[in-house]
């Protein structure tokens, strides 16, 4: 684990610069309570404050969260050295809720590393250990659903990881010195019973209308839709025995740095798993000043643009494939008709959500012909069912758990997958900030040039940020 500058770290607090926001707390020893940078209490004087790069430190030695700031909203953070990418991969695992159905073995085999390697890489990252982290962030998933919701105790226990109630109460008692009824009676009601509402902290600044572009001019005909500045998709959750099925609506509330989130009530059980992956749909770990501050040396930029993610890796690689040699709105037509014909039909409050996209397993079954009477090539149909095949099989997983070099590997192994086309799921699905589809057509325009070495040789100044050198460089396009 990399040490704080602690005195670095105060000034942050003096000033609540947002932009330190989740990449550290701040244990008061006076109070015993744990703060983001960005709180508004009185600041506390410098020999009372300790620092931690994780909320699970802070817990493990003995600090409860604060109820102002409340640390379980501040956005998380990008890392790029093997064995920090190797921890925070082990992280997305947890806060997926894979510890809630398999152990710490099985998860070391999904990250293709031994037992007791990936619970050393662990410790000396972040800190804690897997158990700690785990449990710190069932905890704060738990404070979040009791704060922000009324979904009955049982439930909130249930949604946040645990697997009997007597347990979540006794732990919630042991760390935040609270009944988890304390926060239910001091916390807000929701004004419909169907909907859940939640806030996603980012540090700025943001894009938004940029994201919105980009996301409307791709959205899935049935499955997404962009209006009014607001992102709805509809939602399909798989858990071990059950699929659970909803909508979300995302808009910006750029006065608070954050992203206003509603979630159907249907989605009650699946709530952390949704907002882990709008997270990285709308790449709230970004840091936008210290990437700007690679590129802008050498690349005219768009102050606060993020790099698109993936809600579902497996759609947004299908919608790659289908957009390999055609216009967007010809990938975008292809993938509505593969949702109406393959996806799941669902009724939603949105006149535009009307079905969820296919699963790989679907796909994988369908026959060259039955993809290509959707309009498609037979080939670019017999690539989709390759790829379906392979993510069924567990040959390509496309989301940040799969190791990106052993992916980007994986899917040009596939038939009719190149450079291109694994680089911007690399960009997308698996969140990789240094991805760089240089073949592409508008980086060629956009830069002058059409030697594919020389671009790559180009590119160099900007890592390891070229997945956002892209989307300054394609944004550039816009301005024409």
């Amino acid at each position: 684990m990399k040490l704080l500058d602690e005195n670095s770290c105060y000034l942050a607090l003096k000033t609540h610069d947002a932009r330190f926001d989740g990449r550290f707390f701040i244990g008061v020893t006076s109070t015993r309570i744990y703060c983001r940078p960005i709180c508004t209490v009185k600041i506390p004087k410098r020999e009372n404050c300790r620092f931690f790069p994780v909320a699970a430190m802070a817990e493990a030695q003995g600090f409860r969260p604060c109820l102002r700031c409340r640390p379980e909203l501040a956005p998380g953070n990008s890392v790029l050295e093997v064995s920090e990418r190797l921890a925070h991969m082990a992280a997305g695992l947890i806060e997926d809720g894979f510890l809630a159905d398999d152990g710490i073995a099985a998860l070391a085999y999904q990250l293709r590393v031994t037992d007791r390697h990936l619970r050393r890489i662990f410790k000396d990252e972040l800190g804690v250990s897997i158990i700690e982290y785990a449990q710190t962030q069932r905890l704060l998933v738990a404070k979040r659903l009791l704060t922000d919701t009324a979904l009955p105790i049982t439930e909130v226990a249930l949604a946040s990881g645990f697997s009997s109630l007597r347990r979540f109460n006794a732990l919630f008692k042991e760390r935040y010195r609270l009944k988890p009824t304390d926060l239910r009676q001091k916390g807000p009601r929701i004004d419909r019973d169907d909907v859940f509402q939640f806030d996603l902290g980012y540090r700025p600044p943001y894009h938004w209308s940029s994201m919105m572009t980009f996301l409307g001019a791709r959205a899935i005909t049935g499955v997404e839709h962009v209006e009014q500045e607001k992102y709805f998709r509809s939602v399909a959750i798989e858990g071990k025995n059950t699929t659970r099925y909803g909508w979300i609506e995302v808009s910006n509330v750029e006065s608070k740095s954050v992203l206003r989130v509603r979630v159907s009530a249907s989605l009650a059980r699946s709530i952390p798993l949704v907002l882990t992956r709008l997270k990285r749909l709308f790449d709230l770990a970004c840091d936008p000043t210290q990437i700007e501050d690679v590129l802008a040396r050498s690349l005219k930029i768009v102050r606060g643009l993020r790099v698109p993610g993936a809600f579902d890796g497996f759609e947004t690689a299908t919608r790659a494939i289908l957009g390999q040699q055609v216009s967007v709105k010809a990938a975008r037509t292809l993938a509505g008709r593969m949702a109406e014909r393959f996806g799941r039909a669902l009724e939603t409050p949105f006149e535009k959500l009307t079905h969820t996209f296919p699963k790989a397993n679907t796909i994988a079954n369908c026959s060259v012909d039955e993809l290509s009477s959707l309009g498609m090539t037979r080939a670019r149909a017999a690539t989709l069912i390759g790829l379906a095949s392979a993510v069924e099989s567990g040959n390509v997983r496309l989301d940040v758990r799969m190791d990106v070099s052993e992916a980007i590997q994986a899917l040009t192994d596939l038939a009719g997958v190149g450079e291109w086309t694994a680089q911007y799921i690399a960009m997308r699905a698996l969140s990789w900030p240094d991805a760089f589809p240089h073949t592409d057509l508008g980086i060629k325009k956009a830069l002058g040039e059409t030697n594919p070495r020389k671009i790559l040789a180009m590119a160099e100044r900007w890592k390891p940020w070229r997945a956002y050198a892209t989307m300054n460089l394609w944004h550039s396009l816009n301005d024409e």
